[in-house]
């Protein structure tokens, strides 16, 4: 396993009002500048296979891409909507790319968002008719959108309020996967069962070990069932991370580890509680033991023993939630 120590990463971080990029190694690291945004981050991806490459999902602000690194980021203005809830590069294909979008709908790339087709057989599906939103000025949304490690073919796409919708053959073709709450948040995969999802849900989090055929619900040890976000290490699916509260005005956040796949939590009390809420963590997929967390004031923390013990990077953000991270190569 490469030594993560003396190995530079690159942290996309999205921001309240910006995006921006953290690097380093060890105890020594740098916050670029920020990059203002019209809206909030949703969701960020980084090319596997295009160095210095990552998306941005920016809610009501579309969709950007940076090729540096994160030093400057570009307005994808052919993406044909407004609204931009989560993106997921292709781990084969360079210029291959996901965008899910409100209403409930995908649009797919083969050039690195220069030009954008809806995936129509995503909205296709029977049960389309029956997604909706319980604010009645928003739509149905796309809150999460994950290609299986083990084959990019494989989309699932994470439902607020819908459920959740899984293709098989690269977004042609979709299928709705009965048995799971209906306002979906996040969807967590791990290359060691590719078989096996993790979901966080608004009732609880939820686990299925056959591509999403069947749902159990996974909750023991958890005090709140609104699920926010979950990540399953990459070499241990059994390892499972996850911040639940108690409702949707996210009230007494707290921050949870399994070891056995989600069939019993235990509070990680060193980081997250109260006020400092970890709104979104990402694993390493070169140090598969490594993981870090953004917390709600700004504040970064990363853990090198599958999320056993903690410290916080030594960079200094503004005071806005970290909504959203990836992880890549520096």
């Amino acid at each position: 396993m490469p030594d993560n120590e003396s190995q530079n990463r690159r942290i996309y971080v999205g921001l309240q009002e910006g995006v921006c990029a953290v690097s380093g190694q060890g105890e020594t690291w740098i916050c670029g500048d920020v990059t203002p945004l019209a809206h909030a981050a949703a969701r960020l991806t980084a090319s596997p296979v295009v160095g210095g490459r990552a998306y941005l999902a920016a809610y009501e602000a579309g969709v950007y891409r940076t090729d540096d690194g994160g030093q400057t980021w570009r307005h994808l203005d052919a993406y044909p909507s407004d609204y931009a809830h989560s993106v997921q590069a292709d781990a084969s294909d360079q210029g291959k790319v996901y965008v899910g979008s409100e209403p409930a709908s995908i649009y797919s790339s083969s050039d690195g968002g220069d030009t954008w087709e809806e995936c129509t057989g995503f909205t296709a599906v029977p049960e389309s008719s029956q997604w909706g939103f319980h604010a009645p000025t928003r739509d149905s949304h796309v809150r999460d959108l994950r290609a299986a490690p083990h084959d990019s073919s494989y989309l699932y796409a994470a439902i607020e309020e819908g459920g959740m919708v899984r293709s098989q053959d690269g977004g042609t073709t979709w299928k709705q996967l009965p048995g799971i709450h209906d306002d979906v948040h996040c969807i967590a995969l791990s290359g060691a069962r590719p078989k096996s999802l993790y979901v966080a849900t608004s009732r609880a989090p939820y686990r299925t070990d056959d591509e999403g055929d069947n749902w159990e619900v996974i909750s023991d040890g958890v005090d709140g069932r609104y699920a926010l976000h979950i990540a399953a290490a990459p070499d241990d699916a059994d390892l499972v991370l996850l911040t639940a509260s108690g409702n949707s005005r996210r009230e007494n956040p707290q921050f949870y580890r399994s070891t056995d796949g989600g069939r019993n939590w235990k509070l990680i009390e060193s980081v997250g509680q109260d006020e400092d809420m970890v709104v979104s963590f990402d694993w390493d997929l070169q140090s598969p033991g490594t993981v870090y967390a953004g917390k709600e004031p700004g504040q970064i923390f990363c853990s090198r023993n599958h999320g056993e013990t903690w410290r916080q990077l030594p960079v200094s953000l503004p005071k806005l939630a970290v909504g959203a991270m990836a992880v890549a190569s520096a």
